[in-house]
């Protein structure tokens, strides 16, 4: 077991598959101690058995649209750790592609309730404990923020919330915790899900050409950002959203 006194810690939600997966990797071998927090027992657990030999990590199962949940998640990182240092608001569920006029009202609330007050919740019950420790928030939004497909209103919407939510927390909260968020693109998270579930999708040319860097998305992308992020060396930023699209979003596209 670390040293409470000097090792980092961290919350990651969704940390159990895809972004959330790398992002916990990550902080690991960077040293600093981990609490998974994921609705998906299965995941946790085979996670749990990667992560133990990188590094100090402890997992909880948890539905971030829960209150109670979250602060069963968030009490259980800090028993684990003796401290919180950094929390990664990344859970989230996708859209399903249903027209406006065909969406339910119970459809739309669940994805409000896990992307956007799932977020806000961890924000809430980790804000005493960051304080605490001077520590960094990081929200996952997405690019849907500012950019859409058609029928994802409930997914923009949260997404949208998101980015919107950090600079309040980010104006709220300091200057004790730095909050800011990561909007990524397209990100191939097959080869990151549970072992059931893992995929080795075969991205073509195109699929890589239309990135102006020349390729997809990779967890280890976002993790990457999300590191710096939390790290010293981002002591003067907060309230941002960062786009981590390949430069998707800056590109022109005309119908031919």
């Amino acid at each position: 077991m670390p040293d409470k006194k000097t090792v980092r810690a961290a919350l990651v939600t969704g940390g159990a598959q895809g972004i959330g997966r790398a992002i916990a990797e990550r902080f690991l071998c960077d040293g600093m101690a981990v609490l998974i927090a994921d609705a998906d027992g299965e995941a946790c657990e085979e996670s749990m058995t990667a992560f133990s030999r990188i590094g100090y990590a402890a997992a909880a199962v948890c539905d971030v649209s829960i209150e109670e949940d979250v602060q069963q998640a968030v009490s259980r990182a800090v028993n684990a750790f003796g401290r919180l240092d950094v929390l990664v608001a990344n859970a989230g569920i996708g859209f399903s592609g249903v027209p406006v006029t065909e969406l339910s009202l119970d459809e739309w609330q669940r994805v409000i309730n896990v992307n956007l007050t799932g977020c806000f919740l961890c924000a809430k019950h980790a804000t005493p404990h960051l304080r605490q420790a001077r520590g960094s928030m990081i929200t996952i939004a997405s690019t849907r923020a500012v950019q859409s497909e058609p029928d994802t209103e409930a997914y923009a919407a949260s997404k949208g919330g998101i980015a919107a939510l950090t600079h309040a927390l980010a104006v709220s909260l300091g200057p004790e915790i730095r909050v800011n968020c990561i909007s990524p693109g397209w990100i191939e998270t097959g080869a990151w899900q549970k072992r059931k579930n893992r995929t080795d999708p075969e991205l073509t040319w195109t699929d890589h050409a239309q990135h102006p860097v020349g390729r997809v998305g990779d967890p280890r992308d976002v993790a990457d950002l999300c590191a710096f992020l939390a790290s010293d060396e981002a002591g003067f930023i907060t309230g941002q959203n960062f786009i981590a699209d390949g430069g998707m979003t800056r590109k022109m596209i005309y119908a031919e």
